[in-house]
């Protein structure tokens, strides 16, 4: 899909004049902004904190009982009853680009995320030098904060690259109708953003480069068109999951398991074990959107299952 430059600068890229433009190192950000800085090839990787979410296990984990969810949990000494997930954004600087991947929730979702835009003042990143925006799939914690606080695309001159499949879902006439009432807002949500976006954006299918460097890899399951993206360089990769692996915990110990996030459950299993599988055989570094911030690590195998290896 061809898309058309937005030209004109946000009322909110007004309003935060003066701000430092994103050409300093990024691997030299304070800790405070940016808890994980590494390169790969001509690439820095940085990540940010948008907060973090409060889910309900009962919402996590369906079909499973406490007893089952404690003696899985409790040896790790996270609570039982409540998971309250961080939630990290990847940025890449390599050349003159700087690319998000995925945006965070804004403030209209959980109050306790929507943190990104702060954040990237803070570290002297104006929103109007990010050059691309790519998403891995339109629920609200990773597509709401692609609009500032009077509904004008928050980042007005990037590139918006999303998920063909993704996008066909969510603007689809009877996705509204057929989605459960209390997942209805994630439609709306999602249609009113991508109307607002839409001169902006180009789609992505899989296997696509979508920016030198960065590979499209077809993760569906979660959502209908959840994409994840390797970063290559320097004869390494990483690979940036968003929510195709979602706990490192739960995923990892327990791939096998239903996910109350999954739009599709069965498929999200069949593409976690198989996520988990190639991660571990490769060695790939990963970036997990919901693993404990800043998300980074590696995956081991671990008898039948698999093990999460932070760093």
């Amino acid at each position: 899909m061809a898309r058309s430059k937005r030209n004109c600068l946000s009322r909110r890229t007004i309003l935060a004049g003066g701000l430092a433009a994103a050409g300093a190192s990024l691997t030299s950000l304070p800790r405070a902004f940016a808890e994980a800085s590494l390169t790969l090839g001509d690439h820095d990787i940085t990540v940010f904190s948008d907060g973090n979410l409060t889910l309900p296990m009962n919402f996590v984990l369906p079909d499973k009982s406490e007893a089952e969810i404690a003696a899985l949990m409790e040896p790790h000494g996270l609570a039982t009853d409540t998971l309250t997930p961080d939630c990290n954004i990847t940025l890449l600087k390599s050349g003159e680009r700087l690319v998000l991947f995925d945006v965070g929730a804004g403030p209209n979702f959980q109050a306790s995320a929507g943190e990104l835009p702060g954040k990237l003042e803070d570290a002297g990143i104006d929103a109007a030098e990010i050059t691309d925006v790519v998403l891995t799939h339109a629920h609200p914690d990773h597509l709401w904060g692609i609009l500032d606080d009077f509904d004008d695309p928050l980042y007005p001159e990037a590139s918006i690259w999303v998920p063909e499949a993704e996008w066909d879902y969510w603007r689809a006439d009877d996705t509204l109708a057929k989605t459960p009432e209390a997942r209805k807002s994630f439609v709306v949500g999602a249609q009113s953003r991508f109307e607002a976006i839409e001169d902006q954006v180009s789609m992505v299918r899989p296997g696509q480069e979508v920016l030198p460097g960065v590979e499209a890899v077809d993760t569906s399951g979660h959502t209908p068109g959840h994409m994840s993206y390797v970063l290559h360089g320097g004869g390494d990769s990483v690979m940036v999951l968003g929510d195709a692996i979602t706990n490192a915990v739960i995923s990892f110990e327990k791939p096998g398991w239903v996910s109350g996030s999954d739009q599709n459950p069965d498929k999200g299993i069949s593409t976690r074990k198989a996520l988990l599988d190639r991660l571990s055989r490769d060695q790939t570094r990963l970036i997990g959107f919901h693993f404990p911030h800043p998300g980074s690590g590696r995956v081991e195998r671990s008898g039948e299952a698999y093990r999460y290896v932070a760093g």
